[in-house]
């Protein structure tokens, strides 16, 4: 009993090595991809011989895919070659290499198990996008995108965009295929960027299907700065120092200007210098900065030399006028003032007083009066020599005034009819003699606002 337990047994373990098919199956392609978006079928390439005798072959899988083709014929030691194409009838959460087992079994259900390879990726793990370098001064760059699947793209729609331009192209690509590309430039674009790496992205677009593709533009370094000098001007005198950082990198730029000890004082600067040192008589203004891409500085020096031409022109002036006045032998110096009269008429006070700087002799002066007014016949000071009324005159005679000596003459007038406005009087003139020669000095005009009271002289 025991040894037919033993032969059953045996039987059963022998069994499926006898009832395996003897078929020699080797797999022909290689590279083979499903791509997640689209879902498409796998194609193989098979070369399968049969080793024993004719018979009808199925194809199938526990794992959730179609096989196609389901069926086929081989002869006794034929050997065919057959494409199987595998489709997913679900999704596929997994990436990367992917083996799926699947069976061959022959008419009376003998069969053998074999493994498939292939790879799954998304839409965008298809391509590879990149360029080559850009420098600061080209105007053209190349750009490529290769299919790097054994699958072949027909009508893509890419959109290239990176910081150095835009573009645009259809076009279809074979498998391992790769697509170049020549684009313009204009330096605007990109004059502000600095030297690096830079992100070039393609947007895919095929069969509805779109995906973002990610390569890198390497921005070679290039130092390029250009300085311009500007002078203008003549009393006002500019200088402009202009440094453009046209490469792409950041540069740091030292700029000096000097200046004398005399026109640094009447010099303006924009920006202000960010070091000054004296070196004996000259002054070293220094700018130390740092330039982007793209960025000028400006450096405004501003000397107005006006100012200190106005300066000795007042100075000279001034000495002039003070060369000049003591020089004045006799001076004269009217001056008006406002009297309350009893009567209610307009009166004035006229004063004149007679500085001499020198000594001189035989001194006339004579002072006029202006129409609508009479004089009132009291007089402050020293009595007029002569009074003219007819010809409106008052006359004051000395014989001789000595060096320093200084008279006071005075005398009121009035208005019976009123007076508004500003009241003008006329100059006093002075004729002496000095030294045996005739001189003459005339006093300045005085006038006499109507309406004021508090301040009635203005001379």
């Amino acid at each position: 009993m025991k040894k037919i337990i033993f032969l059953a047994l045996l039987i059963l373990l022998i069994a499926p090595l006898v009832v395996a098919i003897d078929v020699q199956v080797e797999k022909q392609s290689t590279g083979e991809v499903l791509i997640v978006e689209f879902n498409n079928p796998i194609v193989f390439n098979l070369s399968i011989t049969n080793l024993d005798y004719s018979d009808n072959f199925e194809f199938f899988n526990l794992l959730g895919f179609m096989m196609s083709p389901e069926k086929i014929s081989i002869k006794s030691d034929e050997t065919k070659e057959i494409q199987l194409e595998i489709v997913s009838l679900a999704s596929i959460s997994e990436r990367g290499l992917y083996t799926i087992t699947y069976y061959i079994q022959a008419s009376d259900k003998s069969r053998i198990d074999e493994t498939l390879t292939f790879k799954i990726i998304d839409l965008k793990d298809a391509f590879v996008v990149g360029s080559s370098d850009v420098d600061p001064e080209s105007n053209s760059i190349e750009i490529f995108i290769r299919n790097t699947e054994d699958f072949n793209f027909e009508n893509i729609d890419v959109n290239f965009i990176s910081p150095f331009f835009s573009i645009q192209k259809d076009f279809s690509l074979n498998a391992k295929e790769t697509k170049t590309f020549t684009v313009q430039l204009n330096s605007d674009d990109f004059n502000e960027l600095i030297a690096g790496f830079y992100t070039l992205v393609a947007k895919v677009s095929v069969e509805g299907e779109e995906a973002s593709v990610e390569g890198m533009i390497k921005f070679v370094e290039k130092d390029i700065v250009t300085t311009t000098k500007k002078d203008f001007g003549f009393l006002i005198t500019t200088k402009i120092i202009e440094k453009k950082n046209e490469g792409n990198t950041v540069e740091r730029s030292e700029t000096v200007i000097k200046k004398n000890i005399i026109s640094r004082l009447f010099t303006s600067f924009s920006p202000e210098p960010d070091f000054v040192e004296r070196e004996g008589g000259i002054i070293y203004y220094t700018w130390d900065r740092e330039v982007m891409p793209g960025e000028t500085l400006e450096i405004i020096a501003k000397t107005n030399w006006l100012f200190p031409f106005l300066v000795i022109l007042f100075v000279v002036l001034i000495v002039v006028l003070t060369k000049k006045y003591s020089e004045t032998n006799l001076v004269l110096k009217k001056k008006v003032s406002f009297v309350k009269a009893k009567g209610g008429e307009f009166a004035l006070k006229v004063s004149i007083a007679i500085n001499a700087k020198k000594y001189v002799e035989r001194v006339n002066v004579i002072d006029k009066l202006p129409f609508l007014v009479e004089i009132y016949e009291r007089f402050g000071g020293d009595q007029p020599s002569r009074i003219d009324k007819k010809n409106r005159r008052l006359e004051w005679n000395f014989e001789k005034l000595e060096a320093g000596e200084i008279r006071i003459l005075s005398y009121i007038i009035y208005s019976k009819v009123g007076i508004l406005g500003k009241f003008a009087l006329p100059t006093a003139t002075a004729v002496y003699e000095k030294d045996g020669e005739i001189h003459e000095s005339e006093s300045n005009r005085a006038f006499f606002v109507a309406e004021q009271r508090t301040k009635d002289v203005k001379e």
